[in-house]
């Protein structure tokens, strides 16, 4: 086969392998799916929760999931909104800087938690985003609280219906709730609820013993999802149940649980949860004291619910006396340095881990803080994410120096190349042995040229990374049109950039920043050594216009990052060859 259609082939073959790679790495996001926002109306009666069951041992083995049914078709009859689900129990309204909402004082309920500083869209101020949503409604999620033990006749514990009572009506940062329950023969509960100004909640839960004889209890806490909420599927950032357990991150797919079962694991410190993509709910026992936690889910008929749960060690209360058990809830958004003050600050166990910073987070991390403080001293993450790609340039800048310097050279040899092609045209054994006497000749490299993208690509994942699993990078705006980083540039060549009334399908949204990366990557191409079979040639120049297509739907901010860095390649590229007399 003749040589130059044997490289031909192996080049496309390689074009084929990176552009898998890529659509592997790198998959097409679309627009997320805010969870728990707004609920549909339904039809179906809602059976009754039931608490936990008592054990005989401190163990997650013995305690059930909770009863219901979790389904779209779910619902309180009559019924029909959120609003109207809220006011079927008695609630304690929230109100804290963060938060807003209410828990109920039936079964003191965590289920009514909307988050005060983010809108289910851009620019939808009155369109917040709820994370809890309370029982009898699509995507009900919600966290329970209070104690197993044996031998107790039902309703002498608190459970998920237990009426709760208080003389408070708000909890906020400076006023905690107190709620107390009479079991009516000589125990006497209560649970203390207060919250600080982010989206931490902390539960002190207390049992009194009046009864005449010694009682053992297990305090414990869940987080229940009802339904399988709606998922990105991106293999490159987790959704589903998660915790840090003996210091070790779990990550569990809901399908995975579905299909393996439940997943039980004791642990001293750490915490357990449920995450979305910018959302989550953890429980946080007492770092410590040693719990034991599960992953569970059970289908009822036909309906998925999932829960996370933790059990605590048994405590023996005395007549007269009583006991006490403090842990922690978390629902709210995975803003990065507050998931890390949590961490280093108020020893929770790797809070931060709950940001799928992935394999790569050596370096993810470091480009986030790295915005995060240019964001602070320029009020912009779009003139961070260009000030970034400035100082990664300058890093990296005596390395690219050096392989444009090399396709310089190449550049200038292209005429004597040409010239023993046309010499030994008709034979390639020695064409090979001559262009590789001349390459040493000159001191030229060939392969020096694939330096810049090699250095290139890890640094653009980070930064992939960092846009689309920060909840810092949701909703910022750069200039002009790109009000959201995170999504993609929203105007289209194909109507001619909102001229023409008509929405393209999406694969011809081609906006003006693809167009502009896709530019300067043909302009830095024509700088380089171009192939000397005409084939190739063009095959070459078609990758601008593929990659124009192939980034148009990603990040706005991934988009602005690769033709800024294409510009700036090309004047350095240009003044290099420039100062080496090259043409």
């Amino acid at each position: 086969m003749d040589h130059d259609y044997r490289n031909l082939i192996m080049a496309i073959a390689l074009s084929g392998l990176i552009l898998l790679g890529w659509d592997a790495m790198f998959p097409t996001p679309e627009a997320p799916t805010e969870v728990a926002t707004t609920t549909a109306p339904s039809t179906a009666p809602s059976p009754t929760s039931t608490a936990p069951s008592p054990t005989s041992t401190p163990t997650p083995g013995g305690v059930e999931v909770p009863g219901g049914q979790p389904s779209v078709s779910v619902a309180v009859p009559g019924v029909s909104s959120v609003a109207e689900l809220l006011a079927q129990s008695k609630r304690v309204s929230i109100n804290s800087q963060s938060i807003s909402g209410s828990i109920s004082l039936n079964g003191g309920r965590m289920d009514d938690v909307i988050l005060n500083n983010y809108n289910v869209k851009l620019n939808e101020e009155n369109n917040k985003v709820r994370v809890f949503s309370p029982k009898g409604q699509v995507g009900s999620y919600f966290a329970e609280y209070g104690w197993v033990g044996k031998g107790f006749a039902p309703g002498q514990l608190p459970g998920a219906d237990t009426p709760w009572q208080t003389t408070d009506k708000v909890l906020s940062e400076n006023s905690p709730v107190k709620l107390t329950w009479d079991n009516g023969n000589g125990l006497k509960f209560t649970r203390t609820v207060s919250i600080d100004n982010d989206y931490m909640f902390s539960i002190n839960q207390t049992v009194e013993n009046n009864s005449g004889h010694p009682i053992s209890l297990n305090p414990y806490a869940l987080i229940s999802r009802w339904g399988t909420p709606d998922v990105t599927g991106f293999f490159i950032l987790h959704e589903g149940l998660l915790g840090v357990l003996d210091g070790t991150l779990t990550e569990i797919d809901y399908s995975d649980l579905v299909d393996d079962g439940a997943s039980k694991a004791p642990t001293t410190g750490g915490w357990v949860g449920i995450t979305d993509k910018y959302w989550l709910a953890a429980l946080i026992p007492d770092q410590k004291t040693q719990v034991d936690t599960r992953f569970v889910h059970r289908n009822d008929a036909g309906i998925d619910k999932y829960q996370t749960d933790f059990l605590g060690a048994q405590m023996v209360i005395q007549p007269g006396s009583s006991v006490s058990s403090q842990s922690r809830l978390f629902a709210g958004a995975k803003e990065v340095t507050l998931l890390d003050g949590y961490t280093d600050n108020e020893d929770v166990a790797r809070l931060d881990l709950a940001v799928d910073f992935g394999w790569f987070y050596f370096m993810t991390k470091p480009i986030f803080y790295a915005l995060n403080f240019f964001h602070s001293a320029l009020g912009n993450f779009g003139l961070g994410i260009l000030l970034l790609t400035v100082i990664i340039k300058l890093i990296f800048f005596p390395l690219a120096n050096k392989s444009y310097k090399a396709m310089a050279k190449m550049r200038e040899l292209q005429p004597e190349i040409k010239i023993l092609q046309e010499r030994y045209k008709e034979d390639k054994t020695q064409l090979n042995q001559q262009m590789m006497a001349l390459y040493k000749k000159k001191g030229a490299n060939p392969a020096a040229g694939c330096l810049p993208i090699v250095v290139q690509i890890p640094v653009f994942f980070a930064l992939y990374k960092v846009l689309f699993v920060t909840i810092e990078m949701r909703h910022a705006p750069f200039f002009g049109w790109i009000q959201d980083l995170s999504a993609p540039d929203p105007t289209t060549l194909f109507n001619l950039f909102g001229l023409i009334p008509w929405t393209p399908p999406d694969f011809l949204m081609i906006g003006i920043w693809p167009l502009m990366m896709g530019i300067s990557m043909f302009l830095q191409q024509k700088l380089n050594p171009q192939p000397t079979d005409p084939i190739q040639a063009k095959v070459f120049m078609f990758l601008p216009i593929l990659f124009t297509f192939l980034l148009a739907p990603f990040p706005a901010g991934l988009v602005v990052y690769w033709a800024w860095n294409n510009t700036l390649s090309i004047l350095q590229q240009w003044t290099i060859m420039k100062r080496m007399g090259v043409k």
